[in-house]
């Protein structure tokens, strides 16, 4: 750590920056931020507002703007404040009382034509604080600690810049939507773009990242149009047509929560919420009603819907045949009155077509991202924000330009028998072509099961696939001492667990020895075998499984072999790549481990699956083998619980592998907002020499610990066109830690991959502690290079690989549940039974990297 980054105030517990990085080529990129050119210099006052009764942010935003219209002149001391949609107001002036309650009544063009009164609300504002910037300023010249005023600022600061856009757009979290260029998704959805906005602290100054986004809303339009593309129909016409029943179970889940207006009354612009759809048709169902609504002593005659509706409403029903909504305790309507109202997010999951569809929507080329991002910038016109001139805020409307570093690639080292040994790759891909493995697997025992008929796929198709698997594994380096493994065929709706343990024991009597692969053939993509397959491969009988569809064995490729290959190789126990000697002096020259954490979680809503926690560890002087070790934990809880446990075991594996205690560690944690890196901090690092410890009393090596993040909205956009790679693209290696970085703690960007589609993601790296005092340039080319090691393809990839293992090993983990709960949609009944079915992972398989 450099002196100047020691020296002073202790005003953060994590490392100090050391400095700024000086290797690579240097270039200017711009990135997704506008600087706020002039932060408020006024005293900002915090409100706590309640609305009641209790309604969602868009209702509160109506009775907050109304309170507005109502109160701003005579009670508000003609302040123009901001509000959150929820708790929090912030107002550039005081306003003359501490707290005070407010009647209001929501008034709009609907409640003229209506006979219901007007909703009422009361609005409670009490005062909480005075904020005064000074500290903030402090904070982002490095002079300060992150003070809880300086969080209240910026969250203000961050209530003021979305303000605007959410009294006029559909927002969800920091982004706001608009239908302007949207397009449809399969069945009754629209993908909408929006804009994301947040506010940061960078270095010496307030940035705000804007970016694009896009999320699923449902159609607006008539209520029979959504049902025939809820069904897969083509038409709505075809609901009258069909001959099989149609699924309205299906219908009401999904249209359930939904608010409609009617088309039947004139002038009525009420909305309402679908609770249901009746059993019954429109035709069949009968209700009693007065013959004169006005008259209360008027006779009761029952009528069904048809009727009611052509007496009424002088209205023929096109689909008297069809159900009817459920709209409140004794409402009922047809279908086809109803119209879906515009802006209703969509907040299940997406079915695969409609993925694929969000997929080609938000997948664009940089310079089409950067033109939206201007886009919005357009819509924002921060400059014309009332809200931010009476502030005193002033944001530029221009995206930064900043200083950026191409790092060198390293040399990637294969066998030494083949022509081109060692080389340095170009835009961050290379192939196998006259390669050979570093150090090739030796594949004896071998089975083949298809899970299909021998219609599907013919044994001659079957044998033709082998020969080339076997003949692509022998020229990259694998020795394949049984070419004729034992082909079985199996039904994919039998019992797998039976099937696989049959194909085991003939591999294993083949050639009297223990199975060390099973290659698997798919009859598609479907989730539910593959995961049976892991399971039982993983947890059952110890053995490495290679999954592969039938549609790759009807003309087999020698590059998709090839890519088997790579796989398969590490699955055995060998080496595929590793950097020149002098590549990687930190790792090469003292022994040392390197770690990777994840934990995945349940899908949002599931409050019954566990968490899954996962720690890799490197297990030779290359970093690149790994040994994974996995634990179940409670739901939701992002520190790994029992990282102690874990890191014993990998250590100790790392001893038993190399002959070698690690003289030090770095750990890359994947996974971890900032909100929780104290959290995480704390357990975690503690964890870590508590097992050093463990393992001996005087064992104490240096341990850095970097997050690694990849959720979030910074972009990089080369500046010259020569600076980018084909699409547009910065290249791999393009490294930031200036201007749009903490103002003062050790954290970098890092993009270390070539993108394929769309806009690359940088990854975000953040030093959270670090006893081997890395200097800036030695710990971003470490993380570079080690990019270039990821064992299953010949690509450099976008995060450490450590970290990319540690979450590709804890989603695996999910299919080793005994039972049929390695779906998404499905729940389970009781926690503490779903937590005691997962199954461990084999010894047999723990020295080699199973999980790829």
């Amino acid at each position: 750590m450099s002196a100047s980054a020691s020296s002073g105030p202790v005003i953060t517990l994590l490392p100090r920056r050391p400095g700024v990085g000086r290797l690579g080529k240097a270039i200017q990129v711009r990135s997704n931020y506008v600087e706020i050119q002039q932060l408020p210099n006024i005293r900002i006052t915090h409100y706590d507002v309640t609305v009641t009764p209790d309604v969602p942010p868009p209702v509160n935003r109506k009775v907050f703007d109304q309170f507005i219209t109502t109160f701003k002149v005579s009670d508000l001391a003609n302040s123009r404040p901001v509000y959150d949609g929820r708790k929090n107001l912030f107002s550039p002036k005081e306003f003359p009382f501490e707290s005070r309650t407010f009647e209001i009544t929501l008034t709009s063009d609907i409640q003229q034509h209506s006979k219901r009164p007007p909703p009422k609300f009361t609005l409670k504002v009490k005062k909480v604080a005075t904020i005064n910037l000074e500290e903030l300023h402090l904070f982002l010249q490095g002079k300060s600690a992150q003070t809880n005023n300086c969080l209240t600022a910026i969250m203000a600061l961050d209530v003021l810049i979305h303000h605007a856009p959410a009294m006029l757009y559909a927002t969800i979290g920091r982004s706001f939507y608009t239908p302007a260029g949207k397009q449809p998704l399969a069945g009754p959805l629209d993908a909408w773009r929006g804009y994301y906005q947040s506010v940061r602290p960078a270095a010496g100054k307030m940035m705000i990242n804007v970016d694009v986004s896009a999320t699923a809303f449902f159609q607006s339009g008539n209520l029979v149009e959504m049902v025939a593309k809820i069904l897969n129909l083509k038409t709505p016409d075809d609901l009258r047509r069909s001959t099989s029943p149609l699924n309205w179970k299906k219908v009401e889940k999904l249209i359930k929560g939904l608010r409609i207006t009617v088309t039947h009354r004139e002038r009525s612009s009420r909305s309402f919420k679908i609770f249901g759809i009746t059993d019954k048709a429109a035709s069949d169902t009968r209700f009693t009603s007065r013959l004169d609504k006005d008259d209360p002593q008027s006779k009761e005659v029952e009528m069904d819907i048809v009727t009611y509706f052509k007496d009424t409403y002088n209205m023929v029903l096109k689909f008297p045949m069809l159900p009817c909504i459920v709209v409140g305790k004794f409402v009922i309507l047809p279908l086809e009155v109803c119209t879906v109202i515009q802006g209703q997010r969509y907040m299940k999951k997406l079915d695969e077509r409609q993925t694929a569809d969000m997929i080609t929507f938000t997948c664009q080329p940089p310079n089409a991202r950067a033109n939206n991002i201007k886009d919005g910038l357009r819509i924002l016109n921060f400059e014309g924000n009332e809200f931010l001139k009476d502030f005193g805020m002033k944001v530029s409307s221009e995206m930064i330009c900043i200083k950026a570093r191409v790092l060198a690639a390293p040399t990637v080292v294969y066998s030494s028998s083949t022509r081109e040994s060692s080389f340095v790759p170009r835009d961050g891909a290379w192939n196998l072509r006259d390669k050979k493995v570093f150090q090739g697997a030796t594949l004896g025992s071998w089975g083949v099961v298809v899970f299909a008929s021998e219609r599907d796929a013919p044994a001659p198709q079957i044998n033709g696939f082998i020969r080339q698997l076997v003949d692509t594994c022998t020229a990259t380096g694998m020795v394949i001492v049984n070419k004729n493994p034992p082909i079985a065929y199996m039904s994919p709706q039998g019992n797998i667990e039976n099937s696989l343990k049959q194909i085991w024991i003939q591999a294993g009597n083949a050639v009297k020895s223990q199975p060390q692969l099973l290659v698997c053939v798919l009859p598609n993509t479907g989730v539910p075998l593959y995961a049976e397959i892991k399971r039982v491969t993983d947890t059952i009988l110890g053995v490495s499984s290679q999954c592969i569809q039938i549609k790759h064995t009807r003309t087999p490729k020698i590059q998709y072999c090839a890519n088997v290959c790579l796989k398969l190789n590490v699955k055995l126990g060998g080496t595929n790549q590793h950097l020149g000697s002098t590549m990687m002096p930190f790792i090469t020259s003292r022994p040392t481990i390197i770690l990777g954490g994840d934990v995945s979680h349940p899908q949002p809503g599931d409050t019954q699956r566990p968490s899954i926690a996962s720690v890799v560890g490197s297990m030779d002087r290359f970093a690149a083998r790994y040994a994974a070790t996995v634990r179940v934990q409670t739901a939701r809880t992002e520190a790994i619980a029992d990282l102690g446990d874990m890191a014993v075991e990998l250590l100790k594996s790392f001893f038993h592998s190399t002959g070698q205690k690690p003289e030090r560690i770095l750990f890359y944690r994947d996974g971890v907002s900032e909100g929780q890196f104290a959290d995480v901090l704390k357990s975690e690092v503690a964890a870590l020499k508590s097992a050093c410890r463990r393992l001996d009393a005087n064992y104490n090596p240096p341990l850095t610990f970097v997050i690694v993040q990849k959720r979030h909205h910074t972009r990089f956009f080369p500046n010259r066109r020569e600076e980018g790679d084909k699409l547009g693209n910065c290249l791999p290696g393009t490294v930031i830690d200036t201007e749009i970085v903490h103002p003062f703690e050790h954290d970098f960007y890092l993009q270390s991959h070539g993108g394929l589609l769309g806009t690359s993601r940088p990854a975000h790296y953040y030093v959270l502690h670090d006893d081997n005092k890395f200097e800036a340039d030695q710990i971003q080319e470490l993380t570079y290079r080690l990019c270039h090691l990821f064992a299953r393809c010949t690509r450099t990839v976008s995060v450490v690989p450590p970290a990319y293992y540690a979450h590709i090993v804890a989603a695996r983990a999910r299919f080793h549940s005994r039972g049929d709960r390695f779906s998404d949609t499905v729940s389970s009944e009781s926690g503490a039974s779903e937590t005691s079915s997962y199954q461990t992972i084999k010894p047999e398989l723990m020295k080699v990297m199973w999980f790829m």
